[in-house]
């Protein structure tokens, strides 16, 4: 969890430690359903995306500061992909284009084909929702 200690500024809903506490156990039930995906470094985890095969949905994606613009995400989101239903339409809620943490995401998502929908407000905070269509 020390990446998510790291990155945490970067994401609304990890501001307390209640909230930091209850995204553990969320993470450790994704490895349990094996929607959970990690980069490794040695022991260190330099990268973790979770994934919700019921919504077909990218659920959390984060990323080292020290380890980016390495190809990471990317790799992360294709080992996903594999794991969804790629006859559906694949979400993802992120940072609205006015908000200066939603550049390199939002880059990212769209360089593999996510098109912007709709805006919405997820956990009191304005997102906008990617959508990746059927092949």
């Amino acid at each position: 969890m020390r990446l998510i200690d790291l990155v945490r500024w970067n994401f609304p809903e990890l501001e307390t430690r209640k909230q930091i506490d209850d995204y553990w156990k969320t993470t450790i039930k994704n490895i349990r359903r094996k929607s959970a995906l990690c980069a490794l470094d040695g022991d260190a985890v330099v990268g973790l995306l979770l994934f919700s095969t019921k919504y077909n949905m990218l659920c959390h994606m984060a990323v080292h500061p020290e380890y980016r613009r390495m190809g990471i995400a990317t790799r992360l989101i294709n080992l996903m992909l594999e794991n969804l239903d790629r006859t559906k339409d694949i979400v993802v809620l992120t940072f609205r284009e006015t908000d200066e943490k939603g550049t390199a995401p939002r880059s990212l998502y769209k360089s593999l084909g996510f098109e912007e929908a709709e805006l919405c407000v997820n956990q009191d905070y304005p997102e906008q929702k990617f959508v990746l269509h059927p092949q």
